[in-house]
């Protein structure tokens, strides 16, 4: 008896059966698996932004309590390299010291809360860039505590809302506090306790109108400007800080207890 022939689509079909389901799974698989991977890549990228919040939130409640490091000392003790710093708390530093800063760094202080969207947008509109005449306090503050040296857009662009925060969360007295503790006078010299014995020999509450001027004077690159040892040039910013100093006598409200 003859037996029929198996056409062309039953024999398809018997090999088909006799694959392994799991094979038969797995020839199907790398595109769901594509779209799976890119799904949750998304995902953690969306989720991104909130866990550096999240992060900068924790570490700016812990320093409202614990005068943290600046990146800059901790770069030095990864390379052992020496770090001369005594925290004090506000009221042990002289209130020149504090008037001298405002009138340098940021005679708005009191007035802004963290950043201070004048001084920005006319640097903006002027197209100098990233610079630190745009900067407050505060955005110099949380560049020590949590950000790098240098000066970037990514950089300044961490910087605004970082300010934000630490403005919302420590507020004035507290920012001010840490900024003078965490700011570099000196290679390898951090914070104003250890300005003041390093360049006067003297505590920081003890600080003269003029001590406290030179040391101003010095912020914006204390390692080519000494406030111990003030070239003329040194002398002469100085000189027109302890000039402005007065202007910000009525503007430091903020700062006290």
């Amino acid at each position: 008896m003859a037996v029929p022939e198996e056409s062309e689509a039953e024999r398809h079909g018997r090999d088909l059966r006799r694959i392994p389901p799991s094979r038969a799974l797995a020839s199907r698989s790398p595109a769901p698996r594509r779209r799976t991977g890119l799904r949750r890549a998304a995902t953690l990228i969306s989720l991104a932004p909130i866990a550096v919040l999240a992060f900068a939130l924790t570490l700016a409640l812990v320093y409202s309590v614990a005068t943290p490091p600046s990146t800059l000392m901790l770069g030095r003790w990864l390379t052992l390299q020496s770090v001369e710093r005594d925290s004090v708390p506000l009221g042990a530093i002289s209130p020149a010291l504090v008037q001298a800063v405002m009138a340098s760094e940021d005679q708005r202080f009191c007035l802004h809360r963290g950043v201070d969207w004048g001084a920005l947008r006319e640097v903006v509109d002027d197209d100098e860039g990233p610079s630190r005449g745009a900067s407050t306090i505060t955005m110099q503050t949380v560049k020590n505590v949590f950000l790098w040296p240098g000066r970037s857009y990514l950089r300044k662009g961490l910087e605004i809302p970082l300010a934000l925060l630490a403005d919302a969360v420590w507020g004035k007295r507290r920012t001010m506090e840490i900024y003078l503790n965490v700011a570099e006078w000196g290679e390898g010299v951090f914070g104003a306790e250890a300005a003041a014995r390093h360049w006067f020999r003297k505590s920081a509450r003890d600080l003269s109108r003029g001590e406290a001027a030179l040391l101003a004077a010095t912020l914006p690159n204390p390692i080519l400007r000494s406030a111990g040892k003030p070239t003329r040039g040194v002398r002469a910013i100085a000189a027109r800080i302890q000039r402005r100093m007065g202007q910000v006598d009525g503007l430091m409200g903020c700062l006290k207890r």
